[in-house]
């Protein structure tokens, strides 16, 4: 008899991530660690007040539009139920985002916020990790995960199905503030690129895919999160969020990527995360290297391919 796919997926987080901020000056250590693991966390990479600042703003946003508990400290993010369900589950559901379009619009208008994946910090690790230039994806995504009974955990998955072009892309996942493992941080399955690029089937939360796991034998890891830690990992390592267990607590964090400036790229990463345009998005900003810096670049583009999306010659 066959059995459930995502036997794996429900196995215990079993450990801790491990710190490799030591690692940060040591290039080839740091590419040994990451052929290994496929994931790579850093305690306090970012600065904490420049992390700091970007939740506040989109607090503030969330707050304009009186989803936030207004008895409660701002910084706190502690949302308003009733206002949080007079959204649709349709409403929340974009792409993971968490929000309605119209909110997360005015995040993605946010210099502050495309601003924090260019941090020197991130520059040099990814020279380090690269061993070459490294190129910013200006797709930047936020997740600002309102308390909403209808919101889902992000499944088990691969981004590489999501983003494609060189499959030498790493990911970085950084909370916008504190994220004890009640309010549902990331959970990393370490060494999981190793096997490659999973089947998978259909499954609720951001992406709609969930990886099918079983027969694989990894450890799944976390962490308590601090405002201005940093996770990243390759393309194919498995990875999903936690469930928030902390009633009424907003949970935000963001996605930057990043990838060798010298290999392919799939031309969706260049564009806006949301239906906008970079133009309006840049609307007030102030500095200009932030904006279009792609245009300088001389890619070679790849073609999505959609087919790889459902694969499922890996099934138990």
């Amino acid at each position: 008899m066959t059995q459930p796919l995502q036997d794996n997926d429900k196995k215990p987080i079993s450990s801790e991530l491990t710190d490799a901020t030591p690692l940060l000056n040591d290039p080839q250590a740091l590419q040994a660690q990451a052929k290994q693991d496929g994931v790579l966390f850093f305690r306090g990479l970012l600065d904490r007040q420049a992390v700091l600042d970007v939740r506040k703003a989109i607090l503030d946003i969330l707050d304009e539009y009186d989803l936030l508990d207004r008895s409660r400290p701002l910084m706190e993010g502690s949302a308003d139920p009733d206002q949080v369900h007079r959204y649709t589950a349709e409403e929340i559901a974009w792409n993971g985002v968490g929000v309605p379009l119209d909110i997360y619009h005015r995040v993605q208008k946010l210099e502050s916020f495309h601003a924090l994946a260019h941090s020197p910090a991130l520059i040099s690790l990814y020279t380090n990790l690269f061993g070459a230039e490294p190129f910013v994806h200006p797709r930047h995504i936020g997740r600002i995960m309102l308390p909403h009974k209808d919101q889902k955990p992000t499944p088990s998955h691969q981004d590489y199905l999501h983003i494609q072009g060189t499959e030498h892309t790493w990911t970085c996942w950084a909370p916008l503030g504190d994220v004890p493992r009640e309010l549902g941080g990331l959970a990393m399955l370490k060494g999981s690129q190793q096997s490659g690029l999973l089947g998978v089937t259909a499954a609720p939360g951001a992406g709609g895919l969930e990886s099918i796991l079983c027969g694989l034998d990894y450890e799944w890891q976390t962490c308590e999160y601090q405002a201005g830690d940093v996770i990243t990992f390759h393309s194919h390592t498995v990875h999903k969020s936690m469930p928030n267990q902390i009633p009424g607590r907003v949970r935000l964090s963001c996605d930057f990527r990043y990838q060798p400036a010298h290999e392919p790229i799939e031309s969706a990463s260049l564009l806006p995360h949301g239906p906008f345009a970079w133009d309006e998005l840049y609307e007030g900003w102030t500095r200009s290297e932030l904006m279009h810096y792609w245009n300088k670049m001389n890619f070679d583009y790849t073609t999505f391919d959609e087919s790889i999306r459902w694969q499922k010659d890996k099934i138990c």
